[in-house]
């Protein structure tokens, strides 16, 4: 096994700069980012560490190897090369799947199926065995063929990362902990910060955010595929999580608040929170828009309801409308605002200090950035 592994790390696109940020603070080697991943070096502790620690990240892969196929026989000498030996027990079970995007070779289920006969091709001449039982540790072999160029990959999460542990149930329209990660990222949430969330939905937003200000590693509670492999030493697993607990700031001043109109949402983000061990932290009160009460210099995220259909959209922007009242900034208070609606700042009253394009999915989403003092009497429009 080399002492250094090159990983992929994928994201949604927009978090890119974000997850390179975190896995530098980590001390990955030679981070790259790219449209919808981030590249990175380091041994198998820096593998643990992302698995257990990365907020923006889907999930860690590592790369086994790159090449460029034009045809079916490029393919699968390029496959063959690379020494799957190294990370795929005789009885490990090894699925293939991927994608192929602008390639000469279009058909997915065609490279599939040439990929996997090269990789048994490969170790059934090191292992000298001509069946594989395939019921050990679950090896999942992804590739991706973007103008020609394969990479071949090995996940080592399992279910993604956004996949916390901690989450009992979810309300209808979730934001996904990833993306909820990089805004609360955006926003500068520290140790002393206090957050607020008046459309808490399941919690997602505040969770995050005191996981964040606590520094709590987000994957703590969860397990991960690469914890059955063999080339993994289970040492590796415990020296990461022992320094993922130690790091935790259990001493930080912070308190987030969340509020929601629907009960049921106010009970989903009360056991969801006392679940990721944050009940403490996090005071939750049903509480309709019109009634906020701004906290001073406190920092407000929030993914408010967007309505497809003609009269949803008319009552989201409604309240759109509502918040640009009642979201002052004369204390020192911060607005981070995530929707797919492009006329919400026009609804809001507000021009924003900075946006970003950021997607929840497929959904092309903005997050709306108000972080700028203005005087009391705008009284909600500029």
């Amino acid at each position: 096994m080399e002492a250094t592994l090159r990983y992929v790390a994928p994201c949604q696109f927009g978090l890119e700069g974000i997850l390179a940020g975190e896995l530098r603070r980590m001390d990955a080697q030679d981070v790259l980012a790219e449209n919808g991943r981030v590249l990175f070096s380091g041994g198998l502790e820096i593998m643990a560490r992302a698995n257990l620690c990365l907020r923006t990240a889907e999930r860690v892969q590592i790369l086994l190897g790159e090449f460029t196929a034009k045809s079916f026989e490029e393919l699968y000498q390029g496959m063959k090369a690379i020494p799957l030996e190294e990370f795929i027990g005789k009885a490990d079970r090894f699925p293939v799947k991927g994608y192929s995007l602008n390639s000469t070779l279009h058909s997915v289920p065609d490279c599939q199926s040439i990929l996997k006969k090269a990789a048994v091709d490969r170790l059934k001449q090191h292992y000298r065995i001509d069946w594989f039982p395939e019921k050990n540790a679950l090896c999942q072999l992804q590739f991706s063929i973007l103008k020609d160029r394969v990479s071949i990959l090995l996940d080592t999460s399992g279910p993604g990362l956004h996949k916390r542990g901690w989450r009992a149930h979810s309300n209808a329209a979730p934001i996904k902990e990833t993306l909820a990660a990089g805004i609360v990222d955006c926003a500068r949430v520290k140790g002393y910060s206090t957050v607020c969330d008046p459309f808490c939905g399941s919690g997602t937003l505040i969770i995050e955010a005191a996981s964040k200000a606590l520094n709590i590693p987000p994957c703590l509670r969860r397990r991960f595929a690469a914890q059955e492999f063999g080339f993994v030493p289970e040492s590796v697993w415990q020296q990461e999580r022992t320094r993922g607990l130690d790091l935790i700031r259990r001493d930080a001043e912070f308190h987030g608040y969340a509020w929601d109109l629907d009960p049921d949402c106010v009970e989903l983000t009360l056991a969801n929170a006392k679940k990721a061990g944050l009940g403490k932290r996090i005071t939750v009160e049903q509480r309709d828009i019109k009634d906020f009460s701004p906290l001073p210099k406190g920092i407000t995220l929030c993914n408010p309801p967007y309505g497809e259909r003609m009269l949803d959209q008319k009552q989201a922007r409604a309240i759109y409308h509502t918040m640009g009242k009642v979201f002052t900034r004369t204390q020192g208070e911060s607005y981070y605002i995530i929707t797919p609606d492009p006329e919400f700042p026009h609804c809001f009253g507000h021009k924003p200090d900075k946006q970003r394009k950021l997607y929840n999915g497929m959904l092309k989403c903005y997050l709306y950035q108000y972080f700028k003092p203005v005087p009391e009497r705008s009284h909600g429009h500029e």
